[in-house]
């Protein structure tokens, strides 16, 4: 048997309300939640790449559409970070430090769909960030039931390819807007004192 995915359900500014929903319901009468999204970023000489997963064909939403590298729901009494720690995990295989990633802010969502039949309304808050790794897609361990496959794009090239829907994808424009245009500078390492 499935087990149910809980949520907690959040005001405006994605802060719990005490009460809570099973993911269905949440999706079924669109109660506000919270999600993380993780974008994977590489430099390279010709410019900034990202990371697109390319969603299961049998995902409650948007199947075989291109996303986020990696996305999910937090789970009730849980936080973004650890969220986002774990999807990455559990859909990519990659295990990341919180530090790692980078906030580069906070949306909110609201849109409607039919999928399979039913109505589909997401309404959630998402905090947004970015993490940079230089990984090859065959160095993932993908988790077959979320993604079928994995590809590298031109952060520029795929925002000119979601603009004019070039491509089948679930990728908002204003998302990608939040992303930087350039690797950060190395840190330097701090004097001894």
């Amino acid at each position: 048997m499935e087990e149910k995915e809980i949520l907690d359900i959040v005001d405006e500014n994605g802060m719990p309300t005490g009460q809570t929903a099973e993911r269905r319901e949440a999706h079924e009468k669109g109660l506000l939640h919270r999600t993380a999204h993780v974008w994977l970023m590489r430099s390279r000489p010709e410019g900034v790449q990202i990371l697109l997963q390319k969603r299961s064909r049998t995902k409650d939403s948007h199947p075989g559409c291109y996303d986020i590298s990696s996305a999910g729901h937090i789970p009730a009494g849980a936080d973004f970070i650890p969220s986002a720690l774990r999807e990455l995990k559990e859909e990519l295989g990659i295990e990341a430090k919180p530090w790692q990633l980078q906030l580069r802010g906070q949306r909110r969502i609201h849109w409607s769909d039919t999928f399979y039949g039913r109505p589909f309304v997401d309404n959630q808050v998402s905090r947004v960030y970015c993490l940079w790794m230089d990984v090859e897609p065959e160095q993932l361990r993908l988790q077959a039931s979320e993604v079928e496959s994995v590809m590298w794009m031109n952060l520029e090239a795929c925002k000119k390819a979601v603009r004019e829907n070039a491509f089948l994808h679930c990728i908002v424009p204003e998302e990608l807007e939040m992303l930087p245009a350039a690797a950060p500078l190395p840190q330097q390492p701090r004097p001894a004192e």
